[in-house]
Parts: structure tokens; C-alpha cells; sequence
């Protein structure tokens, strides 16, 4: 029942970042990345048609969580990134999907934030999609907040400051990029918004802020 659950949850996914899309631009490949599960799945044209193991980010360099692009690629020679890389156009830093000289690590929480696959198969999977071709990276079952609230702190960077940035936006109080990067501009849409509901800026992110911006978990 629950793995037919997933499979309906990954279809509508699927679907709708399809409809981000005009007719023109349709992509035909998109790739899906369950780093719980650690696997990367290519679509082509709504269906399955590869799946491959992969490593994900540590605890403390956690992978981006979201949907991004493919936007250039190389061939490495040898080394961490293995034969191949296909970076990710992620604003808060540099990620994409590559080879590597570990393979002992594929299945794990290893990596810096990159998905790290065996050599072999990041040489298929790059001879198989183009630039462009959309990625979504799913950790759990609460979209970009991941799998939990994280305490959030000025400099930090990641999804969830994205998500605090256009639950911000939303409101009214910022203005600025959503980058996912906890800079001044993050900082002052705070302090406005908890001005404006009697709180005080305690420097940080925690459950309180969180409940104020109705940011809460649900599925």
C-alpha cells in the first residue's frame, strides 16, 4: 500500500513540474532523486526508464532539496568526481550528479552535498540527458523542508531558507532573491515581520518563527 502511495506521490510530482513548462519547452527526460532512499530515477516522456543507486549529502553538507536543472557538464579526469559531472543550477552553491573514486560510499549519507553514483553509471546516465533536463531532489515527505525543522542562523544556506525567504516574500516583507542563502536581506524581512507581530528578533530561526510564518510540517 505505501509503495503504491510513493508511486501515486512521484507521478503527481512528476506531473507537475511538467505543467512549469510551456508546450515548446516540454522536457522529455527528468531525473527524480530520493535521497532517503538513495536512488536517482530517469523519466523520459512520463515513464521510467533507468534507476540507479546513489550517495547523498552528510548530515553536516546535506543535499539540495528541490528542482533544479541541468546547466553544464564536463569530463573529469578520474578522481572525486569519477569520469563525469552534470552540475545543478542551485543558487546557494555548487552541486550535480557525478562519478566517483569511492564507490564504497553508494548507498550512504557520504557526500558533500553532491549525488555521487558509480563511474559507470554517471557515463550513461550523461550520454543520456541534455542540458535542461529538470531534477528534482525529494528528502522526505515535506517538500523543502526536508524531513524536519531545522534551527536556522544568519549565513546559513539551504532549502529551508529558501522556504523561510518566500514564506517572507509572500507576506510582503521581502524582497530579495530566493537564493537560499541566510544573508542581510533575510535578516531584515525578519526583524519587519517580527516586529509586526510583537516578537523580537532573537537571532535565529527556531519553532516560534516558524509558527508565526506558518511554516509547518505537513503531508
Amino acid at each position: 500500500m505505501r509503495r503504491a502511495l510513493a508511486i501515486l506521490c512521484i507521478a503527481a510530482i512528476i506531473s507537475a513540474v511538467f505543467m512549469l513548462f510551456t508546450a515548446a519547452e516540454t522536457p522529455t527526460k527528468l531525473i527524480y532523486i530520493d535521497t532517503l532512499r538513495m536512488s536517482l530515477i530517469l523519466y523520459e516522456n512520463g515513464k521510467e526508464v533507468r534507476r540507479f543507486p546513489i550517495a547523498a549529502g552528510a548530515a553536516d553538507t546535506p543535499s539540495p532539496i528541490g528542482v533544479f536543472r541541468i546547466i553544464h557538464r564536463f569530463k573529469p579526469e578520474g578522481g572525486g568526481f569519477g569520469t563525469r559531472f552534470l552540475g545543478l543550477n542551485v543558487p546557494w552553491g555548487s552541486y550535480g550528479i557525478h562519478g566517483t573514486n569511492k564507490p564504497g560510499s553508494i548507498g550512504s549519507h557520504a557526500s558533500h552535498g553532491c549525488f555521487r553514483m558509480y563511474s559507470r553509471d554517471a557515463e550513461t546516465l550523461y550520454a543520456l540527458v541534455p542540458n535542461g533536463t529538470p531534477v528534482i531532489v525529494e528528502h522526505g515527505p515535506y517538500g523543502e523542508l526536508g524531513t524536519h525543522l531545522l534551527e536556522l542562523r544568519p549565513l546559513d544556506r539551504g532549502s529551508q531558507v529558501r522556504a523561510v525567504q518566500r514564506k517572507l516574500l509572500a507576506l510582503g516583507f521581502y524582497g530579495g532573491s530566493l537564493d537560499g542563502i541566510f544573508g542581510a536581506g533575510t535578516v531584515t524581512a525578519l526583524q519587519g515581520f517580527l516586529t509586526e507581530k510583537g516578537m523580537e528578533w532573537e537571532g535565529r530561526v527556531d519553532q516560534k518563527v516558524y509558527d508565526a510564518l506558518g511554516l509547518i510540517l505537513f503531508e
